[in-house]
C-alpha cells in the first residue's frame, strides 16, 4: 500500500479539490499519511496568485524531498497550470498535472511511470464544470462545495483565468444535491466556493443566478448553516441583499473584493465599479443584515499608485462598516496587462502600504469583536481538543469556549466575555433550539 501525502496551498476551491483528491486516493487503496511524514509520493496542490505563493511551492517540493530522496513529487494546481514547462524542470518533480487532469490523480498515481511528465491540459477549452463529489471532509462539522470554477473578467494583476479556464457552473440541481448530501452525512455547515461565485449559472442552460441557487438552497434549508464566499460588489443584487437579511439559513457573512479606494487605479485594474458604488452596497448590506461580517480584498501599490490615490483607498475604508481585510501587496504576474504597465511603484512603498492597510485591519477586526461583548451568539462547534473547544458564529467570528466535558458537539448559544487577537472568548450560555 503506497503511503501518499497532500499539502494544499490557496483558495477553498484548491481545498475542496484536495480533499476529492483525498477520498478518490483512499477508495483506491493509497494511504494517506501527513505531509509532514515520510511518504512515497507527495502530491503539492499549488496556487500562483502571487509570485510568494510560487515560491512556497517550490519550497514544499524542496521539503518533500528532503523527508524522502526517492519519493515521488506530483504537482498540481494553479502554478502547475500555467507553468508546467517550469514546474516539470524543477529538481525532484515527477509529474505535473493540470487543474483539469487532477480529478483523474488517482488512476494517475497507479502508473509508476507515467508515459509523459506533463499532463496539462489548455483549460481556456473547458466549456462545463463537473460536480465534484465527496462523501467525507476533514472537518466534521463544516464542508466545503464547488459551485462554480473559471472567470471571464480578465482584471489586469489576475492570473486566475488563465489558471482556471472561462467561467464554468455546476448544473443547478447538481448543487441541491450536493448541498443535501452534505446533510445527510451529518454536516451543520456548507460553504458555497468558486473562483468567481458570482457568475455563477449565466453559463448554465437556462440561465440562472447565484440568487436563484440560494433562494432555492433556502427554500429546502437542507442544513442549518449555508455560507457564501467571494462575490463581486457589482453582483451584490437588492434581491441578495433581502434575502440574507430574511432567511435563518444563509450566514451573515460576505466577503466583496476592493482592491482599491481610488476611481482611477479600478480603472487601470479593469474593475467594473467606482468607489461610490462600493460604499454603496457594502452600506446598504450592513444596514438590511444586523451583525453581518463583510470582509474585503485590497491591493497595495498597484502600478501608478500615487500617495493621493491611497489615500483614497484608506479614507473609503475607514468609514467603511467593515469587520476585516485580505491585504495583497501588488505581485507582478507574468502574462497579465498589469505586469507590463508602467509606474511599478517600489517594494518598500508596497510593503509599507501593506502594514498600514494590516493596521487598519486589525482596528476593524477589534472593533467589530467588541461589538459582541456581552452579547450571545450561535456558534458552531469545531473541535473540543485541548483545554478550550473552538466555535465559528454564523458572522464567522472564532470563538474560544470555556472548556466543558464532555465538549459540546453541534450549534451552541455562547455569551461573549471577552475579546482575543484573532477572535473573541465566551461561556455556554444554552443549547441553540432548533
Amino acid at each position: 500500500m503506497q503511503r501518499v501525502a497532500i499539502t494544499t496551498l490557496g483558495c477553498k476551491i484548491n481545498q475542496f479539490e484536495s480533499a476529492a483528491m483525498t477520498e478518490s486516493l483512499g477508495r483506491e487503496g493509497f494511504r494517506l499519511v501527513p505531509f509532514e511524514d515520510e511518504a512515497d509520493i507527495y502530491v503539492i496542490n499549488t496556487c500562483t496568485v502571487t509570485a510568494r505563493t510560487d515560491a512556497e511551492s517550490r519550497r514544499l517540493i524542496r521539503r518533500a524531498m528532503r523527508r524522502n530522496p526517492a519519493a515521488r513529487v506530483v504537482v498540481t494546481g494553479c502554478y502547475a497550470q500555467v507553468a508546467p514547462d517550469a514546474v516539470g524542470e524543477l529538481p525532484g518533480v515527477s509529474l505535473v498535472v493540470g487543474n483539469s487532469e487532477k480529478k483523474g490523480i488517482a488512476g494517475l498515481l497507479r502508473d509508476a511511470v507515467p508515459a509523459e511528465k506533463i499532463l496539462v491540459s489548455d483549460i481556456s477549452r473547458q466549456r462545463t464544470a463537473e460536480a465534484l463529489g465527496l462523501e467525507s471532509f476533514a472537518e466534521h462539522t463544516r464542508a466545503f462545495l464547488q459551485v462554480q470554477n473559471g472567470c471571464d473578467a480578465f482584471c489586469s494583476y489576475c492570473i486566475v483565468p488563465h489558471a482556471r479556464g472561462r467561467s464554468r457552473s455546476v448544473p443547478f440541481r447538481d448543487v441541491l444535491e450536493g448541498i443535501g448530501t452534505f446533510a445527510g452525512q451529518g454536516f451543520r455547515e456548507v460553504v458555497l466556493t468558486g473562483i468567481h461565485l458570482g457568475a455563477y449559472g449565466a453559463d448554465l442552460e437556462p440561465p440562472a443566478s447565484l440568487l436563484d441557487l440560494l433562494a432555492a438552497a433556502d427554500a429546502e434549508a437542507p442544513v442549518p448553516r449555508l455560507r457564501v464566499g467571494s462575490v463581486e460588489p457589482h453582483e451584490i443584487s437588492d434581491g441578495l441583499i433581502a434575502l440574507m437579511a430574511r432567511s435563518p439559513v444563509i450566514c451573515p457573512h460576505l466577503h466583496i473584493p476592493l482592491q482599491s479606494g481610488s476611481d482611477s487605479v479600478l480603472e487601470r485594474m479593469n474593475r467594473r465599479y467606482t468607489a461610490a458604488f462600493f460604499r454603496e452596497r457594502v452600506e446598504r448590506l450592513a444596514a438590511a443584515v444586523p451583525d453581518i461580517c463583510i470582509g474585503c480584498d485590497v491591493i497595495a501599490g498597484f502600478p501608478g499608485e500615487t500617495d493621493e490615490e491611497f489615500a483614497a483607498t484608506l479614507a473609503l475604508l475607514e468609514g467603511l462598516p467593515i469587520a476585516h481585510l485580505h491585504v495583497f501587496p501588488f505581485s507582478r504576474r507574468a502574462g497579465t496587462p498589469a505586469a507590463r504597465m508602467s509606474g511599478q511603484v517600489d517594494g518598500k512603498i508596497v510593503r509599507e502600504r501593506a502594514e498600514v492597510l494590516r493596521a487598519l485591519s486589525d482596528r476593524k477586526r477589534e472593533a467589530f469583536h467588541r461589538r459582541f461583548v456581552g452579547r450571545d451568539l450561535p456558534v458552531l462547534v469545531l473541535n473540543g481538543r485541548g483545554k478550550e473547544v473552538t466555535g465559528l458564529s454564523r458572522n464567522y467570528i472564532t470563538v474560544r469556549i470555556e472548556a466543558v466535558t464532555p465538549p459540546p458537539e453541534g450549534e451552541v448559544m455562547v455569551r461573549v466575555t471577552g475579546v482575543e487577537a484573532d477572535g473573541v472568548r465566551g461561556v455556554i450560555s444554552e443549547p441553540v433550539r432548533k
